[in-house]
């Protein structure tokens, strides 16, 4: 099984467990589980003896130990645990990991949830918290602090596909003795993993690209079974558990993950160029792009650049606007990694709870556009934004 290539193991991984033999992983739809004994249910709960108890629990249930199996490989980690979403998978390492009077250092563009969590929720807590250009190592190094205790970073971040040197900042990270943390959603393990870089932990919003059909709403953590311990017990005592069907969901998106992420990458590169080229786009973010600032670093850690772009618009907001309105194949649609077209407005839209001054530091502005290409024709793709564009006065 080690030695099975990626597809291989997004499609079988997990599988075929299944005491009746079934060959799809069934969803088992029950909220616990019963014990043979009460001699039982004393092992299973002190952990003595591996089983199922109740579906909030890790391991959950079979659907979840199953999924849980195969991000394990995909990501390269000795653990795993499935959450409700996205933010709660972040919130769980968040108070895993931190206690009043510690310090967390963050990427200074991230997704709007992210930074509501960060901005609003942790300084009431009393953790302090610093957003830091974390594409400069030395703003990095600098922004450090005798009790910073997490690093969390996003990359490529969300909108404006900026790139950190992962295994760089979490070196530092482990030098002052801080865990490091990495937002792989934009990359998924197909492209990206962390852990193999040298981060403690990986989260992912299982509601994109793992998921793959926008039809769930999910997250997971993984890394090492001992950086993993106290999330999965923030996870038991908080509650936010992926459900059983979503589970099944992520399930059945990781059988193509693979698949579909060539595709988003392929397509999202020539609609890259297609932008770059065009008189009325003034510059277009996508890793995959030689202009790209960062594309060296993205080189030297990714195996693909993704299905995520954004680019800037001649004519500010009012052009976006004319844009998103007129296109007819892609969808005007937040969220992303779903197998048709998304289109975005971050300033008004993903990221209207970051205060302007911040949207503005990080790239954030009123032209940005952002879009999760999908897996159709590239060439369907390119004429709808082509159409769009000639109603667009730059």
């Amino acid at each position: 099984m080690k030695d099975w290539k990626f597809g291989t193991r997004c499609v079988h991984v997990g599988e075929g467990r299944d005491p009746f033999r079934a060959h799809a992983t069934p969803i088992y739809q029950t909220s616990t589980f019963f014990f043979e004994s009460a001699e039982q249910a004393a092992a299973v709960f002190s952990g003595k003896e591996e089983g199922y108890r109740y579906i909030r629990s890790p391991p959950n249930s079979p659907t979840h130990l199953a999924f849980l199996d195969k991000i394990k490989s995909l990501e390269n980690a000795g653990e795993a645990v499935a959450f409700s979403s996205g933010m709660a998978a972040e919130t769980a390492i968040v108070l895993s990991h931190l206690k009043t009077g510690d310090h967390l250092l963050t990427t200074d563009v991230i997704y709007g949830g992210t930074y509501g969590l960060f901005a609003s929720l942790l300084p009431r807590l009393g953790i302090e918290v610093s957003f830091v250009d974390t594409t400069d190592l030395e703003a990095v190094k600098a922004a450090m602090r005798p009790n910073t205790r997490l690093v969390f970073l996003e990359s490529p971040a969300n909108p404006t596909l900026a790139v950190c040197d992962i295994r760089a900042i979490c070196s530092l990270a482990r030098e002052a003795g801080a865990v490091s943390a990495v937002d792989n959603t934009f990359s998924t393990p197909y492209f990206q993993r962390p852990l193999e870089l040298g981060s403690d932990l990986v989260v992912e919003s299982c509601t994109k690209y793992i998921g793959g059909h926008g039809d769930l709403l999910g997250g997971v953590v993984a890394g090492s079974a001992e950086q993993m311990k106290p999330v999965r017990r923030t996870a038991v005592l908080t509650g936010g558990t992926m459900g059983t069907h979503e589970a099944w969901l992520c399930l059945r998106g990781l059988k193509t993950l693979h698949l579909r992420m060539k595709r988003h990458a392929y397509n999202a590169q020539q609609v890259a160029e297609f932008l770059e080229d065009h008189p009325k786009v003034e510059a277009v973010n996508y890793p995959g792009l030689s202009s790209h600032r960062q594309h060296q670093v993205a080189k030297g850690q990714m195996d693909g650049f993704g299905g995520m772009l954004s680019f800037e618009l001649k004519g500010g907001l009012e052009a976006g606007r004319r844009l998103m309105n007129g296109v007819r194949l892609m969808t005007l649609a937040v969220s992303l990694g779903s197998v048709d077209t998304l289109i975005e407005h971050p300033a008004s839209m993903t990221h209207l709870g970051v205060p302007r001054a911040e949207m503005e530091k990080g790239g954030i502005t009123e032209g940005l556009v952002r879009i999760s290409v999908g897996v159709e024709d590239v060439e369907d793709i390119v004429a709808d934004l082509s159409q769009s564009l000639e109603k667009v006065r730059s």
